[in-house]
């Protein structure tokens, strides 16, 4: 069960064959400095293992970040493996390059929010701690 009280916790998240983190890691670095805990999962992770760490974790969120193009598969595979899990309380958004109809189909399967490329930070950061309560930052 995702984290009820307390801090705001979030899973960054690299998937796949995408080795380009640096955005991620800015948006990581970013939510930080709001006051969110923030656990970086590092490149090439499978959807097994970020929900696996999602959970262990006790996170509100996990933010996915894509850039390979295999966005409509490892977003629906986080998706599924959430639900198999019973932890649809886990919130998942993201970000990468996604063509705006896709994004539109992340969203229809349960996407909360799609970031495009260029996305002001502060939008990510707001979004962020707007939906799981400002209130929790530190």
């Amino acid at each position: 069960m995702a984290a009820s009280a307390g801090k705001i916790r979030v899973i960054v998240a690299k998937a796949g064959l995408d080795g380009h983190d640096r955005g991620a890691k800015v948006v990581a670095r970013a939510l930080r400095d709001a006051g969110v805990e923030v656990i970086y999962t590092g490149l090439h992770q499978t959807p097994e293992q970020i929900v696996t760490a999602a959970i262990q974790e006790d996170v509100n969120a996990i933010g996915l970040s894509v850039l390979s193009g295999a966005h409509m598969t490892l977003f629906a595979r986080v998706i599924d493996l959430l639900a198999e899990q019973n932890a649809t309380d886990i919130t998942v958004f993201g970000g990468g390059i996604i063509p705006d109809a896709d994004a539109a189909a992340l969203r229809a399967l349960g996407v909360a929010q799609i970031f495009g490329p260029g996305a002001p930070i502060t939008d990510i950061v707001a979004w962020v701690t707007g939906r799981f309560g400002p209130s929790r930052a530190a």
